[in-house]
């Protein structure tokens, strides 16, 4: 694996991170798969699972046809059953690394924070995401995201992927 240091792909890198952030602040969640090749899988686990080796998530989409899932109950089933918040994102992309097979294996810290229906402003969780991301057509798109959370419990129940 070699380091990416290539201005114009770490630039196409930070745009689909953005994308996917941009989508779930918008709730826009057509986007946001559309930030996901096919086969593509997410993954909502904490570091706590990670460092002992459980495989239990929060969230496991585990296939694209899951991933769309995921679109259709936040869309349809949970739309008008749960109380929304508004998400926002800060992200710092840690390294890259260009692998063998071609695919891209990035590191991303996330700060999530959120505004509910009173007005105020939490944060939600912290984290970082462990991605595989792979060209398509020369866009680049998430074959695989991890997002591992440093909370454990967070203020309040998930609707969105993180």
């Amino acid at each position: 694996m070699t380091q990416v240091t290539d201005p114009a792909l770490l630039v196409k890198i930070d745009i689909l991170q953005q994308a996917y952030s941009h989508a779930l602040e918008n709730r826009d969640m057509e986007n946001w798969l559309a930030t996901f090749n096919n086969p593509g899988s997410y993954e909502l686990t904490t570091q706590e699972h990670v460092k002992h080796n459980l495989p239990v998530g929060m969230m496991l989409d585990d296939c694209y046809e899951r991933l769309q899932d995921r679109c259709t109950y936040v869309n349809e089933v949970w739309n008008h059953a749960v109380e929304h918040y508004q998400p926002r994102y800060q992200l710092y992309r840690n390294f890259c690394e260009q692998q063998d097979d071609g695919m891209i294996r990035a590191d991303t810290n996330v700060s999530l924070f959120y505004t509910g229906p009173d007005g105020h402003s939490h944060l939600l969780v912290v984290g970082h995401y462990q991605d595989l991301i792979i060209e398509v057509d020369g866009e680049l798109k998430f074959h695989s995201r991890k997002a591992v959370l440093d909370t454990a419990v967070p203020p309040r129940y998930l609707i969105y992927p993180v």
